[in-house]
């Protein structure tokens, strides 16, 4: 098949307005991102190219499908799918109440720490959403406290499985950049942390500013048989979470070995506590097939899609126009933050990563900045898009399980000051990056 266009004689200009065009058009149709994706690359590849420009493509996408750091992905679906079935979570909150019961605003302060060790053991965000939304939200509604708090502090929390290693953004990121995951992990251990640790301290002061925030600390003693009963809830999450990060930051395991151990301890806590079941297994495997296999899916189409554009020329072009913005680098860095956090509010945060790190790598190689310190400051502005209208995914993720009077609107409302502390997050990462790259 011959090219029937000639896109050497359009111009890389006018070609990448005709492919954004083309990509916005069908993603106006409802069209699913992965489908889009992929018919725009074999339109302009066979159009333009050829024939020939397949196996060019196909040798792409095998490159993305082939690494063997892509097995941990099913691997962290799988445990979250577990977690989604068995009591270890709900336990896990329980157990927090040790934490929070002396403080006003302890039940979402506790919240937000079952959020980290869930995130530390799974590093995806739908599920956590899920359960808090249906463990500790009813709790907070029924104890008085406000009901915008209530819901931006599960569902921020819940997202914190995106920032907070082991991150299947982070590992995503390291696939398409070829940088190390190990490394991304430990960058972004502390800033996962202090994101954290920013939700923690909005919660208090308002707690503590505000009467009819959160109710009074409840201050009757717990007694000793319960307190022993109510640790036993920590010790399996905390084992799994030493576990698995500790293989990996301790170099005794990559994070493909890691993952599989994380699996393993958590099918042996649902054993240990009763709850396992080859339901239950079945269950969280065709939800983990579900998932891996949206997210190939869409890395297939985005993988393909960068491969016709780069053999356009549009790579360089692209990197050319933003290095052409400005002299400084900072300024350079922000242009691709207000960039991702655009796309943030239409596309899914793994085409974002696929579409633009084959683009902005090279340019933040290029101005002598850390590739790694980079993927951290990504993974921070993917918090925001998780939660910014309209797509935000971790709104429509609380809507499916609150009840039918707290509307998609009240949701996204109440998120705005949890999007504020992530702003000033990201902006902290910026403006001093040994925060990641200590």
């Amino acid at each position: 098949m011959n090219a029937v266009l000639d896109l050497a004689a359009i111009g890389i200009g006018p070609a990448t307005l005709m492919m954004f065009g083309l990509l916005v058009a069908l993603l106006l149709t409802g069209l699913p991102l992965a489908l889009v994706t992929l018919l725009v690359a074999l339109s302009f590849a066979l159009l333009g190219y050829g024939a020939m420009a397949v196996p060019l493509i196909a040798s792409r996408i095998y490159t993305f499908v082939d690494s063997f750091v892509f097995v941990s992905v099913p691997m962290f679906v799988l445990m979250a799918a577990l977690l989604d079935r068995s009591g270890i979570a709900r336990d896990l909150f329980d157990a927090m109440k040790l934490v929070g019961r002396r403080i006003r605003g302890g039940v979402a302060v506790q919240t937000i720490f079952v959020a980290v060790i869930l995130a530390a053991m799974s590093g995806i965000i739908g599920g956590e959403i899920v359960l808090l939304g249906l463990i500790a939200l009813p709790q907070m509604l029924r104890q008085g406290y406000d009901r915008k708090l209530a819901i931006g502090v599960v569902c921020a929390g819940g997202a914190l499985g995106s920032m907070v290693p082991p991150s299947i953004v982070l590992i995503i990121y390291g696939l398409t950049a070829n940088v190390s995951i190990g490394d991304l992990f430990t960058a972004a251990f502390l800033p996962g942390f202090m994101l954290a640790g920013l939700y923690i301290a909005y919660v208090l002061i308002r707690s503590y500013t505000s009467d009819h925030i959160a109710p009074m600390p409840d201050l009757t003693p717990i007694p000793a048989t319960e307190k022993r009963r109510l640790l036993k809830g920590l010790a399996l999450p905390l084992l799994v979470v030493f576990v698995v990060l500790g293989s990996i930051y301790g170099g005794i395991a990559s994070v493909t070995e890691a993952s599989a151990v994380g699996v393993a301890g958590v099918l042996a806590s649902t054993v240990l506590r009763g709850e396992f079941s080859f339901a239950m297994l079945r269950d969280s495997a065709m939800q983990t097939l579900a998932t891996v296999g949206m997210i190939v899916w869409i890395g297939i189409g985005a993988t393909a899609l960068v491969g016709v554009y780069n053999l356009m020329g549009g790579i360089h072009f692209v990197s050319s126009l933003i290095i052409g913005i400005s002299d400084n680098p900072t300024v350079i860095v922000l242009i691709m933050m207000l960039i991702l956090f655009v796309l943030g509010a239409f596309l899914d945060w793994v085409g974002i990563a696929l579409l633009t790190m084959p683009i902005f790598v090279p340019i933040i190689k290029t101005l002598g900045l850390d590739p790694v310190w980079f993927g951290v400051v990504f993974c921070m502005n993917m918090q925001i898009s998780f939660l910014t209208p309209p797509f935000g995914p971790a709104a429509f993720y609380l809507k499916s399980v609150t009840p039918p009077e707290i509307s998609l609107g009240e949701i996204f409302t109440a998120l705005l000051p949890f999007i504020g502390l992530q702003i000033i997050a990201l902006g902290l990462l910026i403006a001093f990056p040994w925060i990641a790259v200590y």
